[in-house]
C-alpha cells in the first residue's frame, strides 16, 4: 500500500502557486500529493505557468478557472474537492488578505522574475500579493526556484528573501537514494518541501535510515 501523509490538522490550508520556470513536473507531483491527502489547496497559477504546463505537460488549461481545476484534477487523477482555483485579478481571494488565516505558501517552480518582484514587495498579481501577504503576517513561505545559471541578482534576491524568513528550496536533487526514474528524482523535490511544510512523510527517504 502506497504510503499517505499524515495530516496533523483537519484545518490545514495550503497556497500552491505556479509560475513560469521549467519544472511543471515539481508543481504538479506537490498538487497531487497534497490532494491525495485531503488538504485545502488555494492554487495560484500565472500565465507563464499555464504555457509551461503545454510544453512540459501537454496540458491546455481552460481559462475558466473551474474548468481549469477539473482538467487538473483528471490529469493528476485526483478528487478536485480540496482544489480552489483562482484568477490571478480575483482580488477577493481569502490568499489576498491575511485575515483569511491561511499560514503556508509553496510557489513551485518559482521564476526569476516572479522571485525579484516578490522581494521588492510588488504586488501586481495574486501571487505576489499572497507572498506579500505571507511575509507581513510572519507566516511560512517555500518558494522552489529553477534557474541556471543564476546571476548576482538572483542570487542577491535569494538573501533578501532569505533574511525575511522565506524557505529557499533550489531544484536541485540529490543522488544519494540512487533514483532509477524521473519521478524519483522529482519526488526528492517534492518531498524536501513536503518535510518543510512538517507534513508527515513516510514515503521520503531520509538519509543514513
Amino acid at each position: 500500500m502506497k504510503p499517505v501523509l499524515h495530516i496533523d490538522s483537519e484545518n490545514r490550508s495550503i497556497i500552491t502557486a505556479m509560475t513560469g520556470a521549467s519544472g511543471a513536473a515539481y508543481g504538479l507531483r506537490l498538487i497531487q500529493r497534497l490532494a491525495e491527502a485531503g488538504v485545502e489547496q488555494h492554487l495560484l497559477l500565472s500565465k507563464a505557468a499555464r504555457v509551461v504546463l503545454k510544453q512540459e505537460a501537454d496540458i491546455d488549461l481552460p481559462e475558466q478557472t473551474e474548468l481549469a481545476t477539473s482538467v487538473l484534477a483528471q490529469h493528476l487523477n485526483v478528487s478536485s474537492q480540496h482544489l480552489h482555483n483562482y484568477a490571478l485579478e480575483d482580488w477577493f481571494s481569502p490568499t489576498a488578505s491575511g485575515s483569511a488565516g491561511i499560514k503556508q505558501m509553496v510557489i513551485i517552480p518559482c521564476s526569476m522574475g516572479t522571485m525579484a518582484r516578490i522581494a521588492g514587495g510588488m504586488s501586481d498579481n495574486l501571487i505576489e500579493r499572497a507572498a506579500d501577504v505571507i511575509l507581513k503576517e510572519k507566516r511560512q513561505l517555500i518558494i522552489v526556484p529553477r534557474e541556471t545559471p543564476l546571476s548576482s541578482i538572483h542570487l542577491e534576491n535569494m538573501l533578501k528573501l532569505s533574511h525575511m524568513g522565506t524557505h529557499i528550496i533550489p531544484a536541485m536533487p540529490g543522488f544519494y537514494h540512487k533514483p532509477e526514474t524521473i519521478d524519483e528524482i522529482i519526488d526528492f523535490i517534492v518531498n524536501r518541501v513536503l518535510d518543510h511544510l512538517n507534513l508527515c512523510n513516510p514515503e521520503a527517504k531520509k538519509w543514513g535510515v
